[in-house]
C-alpha cells in the first residue's frame, strides 16, 4: 500500500513538468534574434552569442576596434554590433551597403 501511494504521488509531482518540454523545430536557431533583425542581442555575451548570430546566417564581414560588422546574405541584413565589458553595449541594424 505504502509502494502504491508514493508511485501516485511520484506521478502526480512529475505529470506537470511533462507540459515544459518545448518544442522550436530547430535546435540550432536562437531564440532571439531573427535572420533580418538583431537587435534583440543586445546586452548578451559576446562570445555565447556569437554562434547564435551565425546559426541565424550571419557572417562576421568585419571590425573595427570594439566594433563587429555582421551580414546576412540571404536577406541583405547588417547588423553594427559593439562590445564592451564583454557585451553587445549596442546594436544597430544598417543598410546592406555600410557591412
Amino acid at each position: 500500500m505504502v509502494w502504491k501511494l508514493k508511485t501516485t504521488l511520484a506521478a502526480i509531482a512529475i505529470l506537470p513538468l511533462a507540459a515544459c518540454v518545448e518544442d522550436t523545430g530547430s535546435s540550432g536557431t536562437p531564440a532571439v534574434g531573427s535572420s533580418s533583425d538583431l537587435s534583440s542581442f543586445q546586452g548578451a555575451r559576446a562570445g555565447q552569442a556569437e554562434m547564435g548570430i551565425q546559426n541565424l546566417g550571419y557572417e562576421l564581414i568585419r571590425t573595427q576596434g570594439l566594433t563587429q560588422y555582421w551580414f546576412n546574405r540571404s536577406t541583405g541584413a547588417c547588423a553594427e554590433m559593439t562590445v564592451g565589458n564583454g557585451r553587445y553595449q549596442s546594436v544597430r541594424m544598417l543598410p546592406a551597403e555600410d557591412c
